[in-house]
């Protein structure tokens, strides 16, 4: 499974980028306000200098017309960009228009199977359904992964990933990763939670108490 993080902050995007488990990152409207970045573009030419997978940056218009033109213009920024775009009647005839001109795409705000099918038929390079937002409203985000996953695995000729959005704790990513997703992208906050378990730390400290009695240093060794 790829790990994308999910923010735009720089600092974060760098930190995680230095373990070398971090595949691309995905960004939003809210994630980019949130940054407080004054320059969007050059915000994503920042990002994408940093990491060499899928950038996903947003169109912020509803309609086609501007849409396509907002892609385009996000496109050009770095190879590597993958245009961001929702899950409307128009934001598809985007992603068609985008796609068809070798440009990633990212159909973002799925909340069904049906939904999932249409993205794929119209080239998407990823579809993000959004389980912590399922879960909110008492549905099972879990069993839309499970549902598109299975669907396009019926079908060789979808290339379509599914990019497991919305993320809100480890189980999600581990659930999604058991289903076979392709990606997931995870809050900086729950990257970090991946690490931790408590018998690791106890495990740890005995380890660092045991080596503190024989009062030797790998360091100062002969």
């Amino acid at each position: 499974m790829k790990f994308f993080v999910d923010t735009a902050d720089i600092a974060e995007i760098k930190d995680l980028a230095s373990t070398g488990l971090l595949d691309g990152v995905t960004t939003n409207p809210s994630l980019v306000a949130k940054s407080g970045a004054k320059n969007f573009i050059s915000l994503i030419e920042s990002i994408c200098e940093i990491v060499d997978g899928p950038v996903s940056a947003e169109v912020a218009a509803t309609d086609y017309a501007t849409m396509l033109k907002e892609g385009q213009r996000l496109a050009k920024i770095a190879n590597n960009v993958a245009v961001k775009v929702p899950l409307t009647e128009d934001g598809l005839k985007v992603c068609k228009a985008l796609s068809d001109d070798g440009t990633m795409v990212n159909v973002t705000l799925c909340f069904s199977p049906a939904q999932a099918i249409l993205a794929a038929k119209a080239g998407a390079t990823f579809i993000s359904p959004f389980v912590g937002r399922l879960d909110d409203i008492s549905m099972d985000g879990m069993q839309l992964i499970s549902d598109i996953v299975q669907i396009y695995e019926q079908y060789p000729a979808i290339t379509t990933e599914v990019l497991v959005a919305s993320i809100r704790h480890p189980i999600h990513l581990v659930e999604s990763a058991k289903m076979g997703a392709h990606v997931a992208t995870i809050p900086p906050k729950v990257i970090r939670q991946l690490y931790q378990h408590p018998l690791t730390d106890k495990g740890l400290a005995a380890f660092v108490e045991d080596w503190a009695k024989t009062g030797q240093s790998i360091l100062d060794a002969a």
